[in-house]
């Protein structure tokens, strides 16, 4: 005779099982997309110099602004409220959250491109071809967090897949212009061959007609993912530019090095955030009081896999790290050990902020992003002027530690307020 735990116990494995397949498909997924990125910094770097770096990292950097602008707006409500809900649900909603980011896309790379004309120099061009290519970069990443909030990370990494091989010919023939807007074309170019590929892999076509109902539905935690998302990105571009302005722009490049160098790590990094939040929102819903050990252990987990990647960074020999930076390596190897400290804290955080996100707390994951944001723009730009890029690096990576105390301070909080007053976030209209 079978008794109860017995039938308990085949059960949790299978979900156990369920949730370690989705994780590996976003990190297979991070892999390729990281691999992409990777690729096209190490090309420009050894192609163009550090100067010429510096801007591709610029434009680099506001890219980053404007995608966060997007998942804030489209796919992060998408993300919490769209997770494993039925088939129908999930198709109506990413037709109307891929419209959101393509509309995103175009309204600002309008803006970008009018820009960068009148800018002009050096700095113009790269920033108008960015514009063109924003709308195609932009619905690229919403079908990765479509097939996600579905449980098909396996469509998402096939996606990434197809901008890595557009990337390869992209690359070869822009090699000959020799310019950061020829890169940036090339880059942004490939993604839109990706974004073309994920409406027939998902069978979906974005629908711009449902922006304006998207943003009303979900303006409750569209606003909050918006500021917050921004808070990041732009806090980064804060840095950046006041780098450039206190130390130079190669000093930006050297920054983006010493990223590139961690850039495995943050593939699991980033890898992982795909699928957390969805996977922290179905175990609220299955089993809530094991919301808290889930993102510990996540947390813990990237913290120590962060040290791991920095202590073997150390080891490199010099001979290999110019192989791959070129001229760029020598210094971004200063920065090797604060960088890898603010990558641990960072690990540390976006757990806890994972679980906020699950329990639809936008309210205290804003207050701590704001904080995070603050320390990280005061601690980057304050650290510049006393020992240049190594005291920003220094001063980001205190920055990091204490935001992510602050996050954490934030979900205990949210989690008891949920255990006197529980509620459920997820809709399924």
């Amino acid at each position: 005779m079978t008794t109860e735990g017995e039938k308990t116990r085949p059960k949790a494995a299978t979900a156990r099982r369920a949730i370690v397949g989705r994780l590996s498909w976003g990190l297979a997924d991070q892999a390729a997309s990281s691999m992409t990125n990777f690729a096209v910094g190490i090309y420009v770097a050894r192609s163009l110099g550090l100067t010429a770096f510096g801007v591709f990292s610029l434009a680099w950097v506001t890219y980053g602004v404007v995608l966060s602008v997007s998942r804030g707006l489209a796919t992060d409500p998408l993300v919490v409220r769209f997770s494993g809900v039925p088939d129908w649900s999930w198709r109506g909603a990413v037709a109307r959250s891929s419209g959101t980011a393509l509309g995103v896309g175009a309204a600002i790379g309008a803006a970008c491109l009018v820009v960068g004309l009148a800018v002009g120099g050096s700095v113009g061009p790269a920033f108008a071809c960015l514009g063109v290519m924003l709308p195609g970069l932009l619905l690229q990443d919403a079908w990765r967090y479509s097939f996600f909030a579905a449980g098909a990370g396996r469509k998402a990494f096939v996606n990434d897949l197809v901008w890595g091989v557009a990337l390869v010919p992209a690359m070869v023939m822009v090699a000959r212009v020799g310019s950061v807007a020829a890169f940036v074309l090339a880059w942004g170019g490939s993604a839109a061959v990706a974004a073309v590929y994920g409406c027939l892999q998902s069978g979906i076509r974005p629908r711009l007609t449902g922006v304006r109902e998207w943003l009303r539905e979900h303006r409750d935690l569209g606003t909050r993912y918006l500021v917050e998302n921004s808070c990041v990105s732009g806090a980064s571009q804060l840095r950046a530019y006041g780098l450039g302005a206190i130390v130079g722009v190669g000093a930006v490049g050297v920054v983006r090095g010493a990223e590139l160098l961690l850039g495995p790590f943050l593939a699991v990094l980033m890898g992982l955030s795909l699928v957390t939040v969805a996977e922290a929102a179905r175990v609220l819903r299955r089993a809530p009081h094991r919301l808290a050990r889930f993102c510990l252990l996540l947390g813990a987990g990237q913290a120590a896999a962060a040290l791991l990647w920095g202590a073997a960074l150390l080891l490199v020999p010099d001979r290999v790290g110019e192989l791959v930076l070129g001229g760029v390596w020598h210094s971004a190897a200063e920065l090797i050990v604060p960088a890898t400290l603010g990558v641990a804290g960072a690990g540390l955080g976006t757990s806890a902020a994972a679980g906020l996100r699950a329990l639809g707390a936008a309210r205290r994951s804003l207050r701590s992003q704001l904080f995070a944001s603050a320390c990280y723009v005061i601690g980057g730009l304050g650290g510049a002027p006393v020992a240049g890029t190594v005291g920003s690096a220094w001063g980001v990576a205190a920055a990091t530690v204490s935001g992510s105390a602050v996050w954490w301070l934030h979900l205990r909080s949210a989690l008891r307020e949920r255990h006197h007053n529980p509620i459920t976030e997820v809709r399924t209209p």
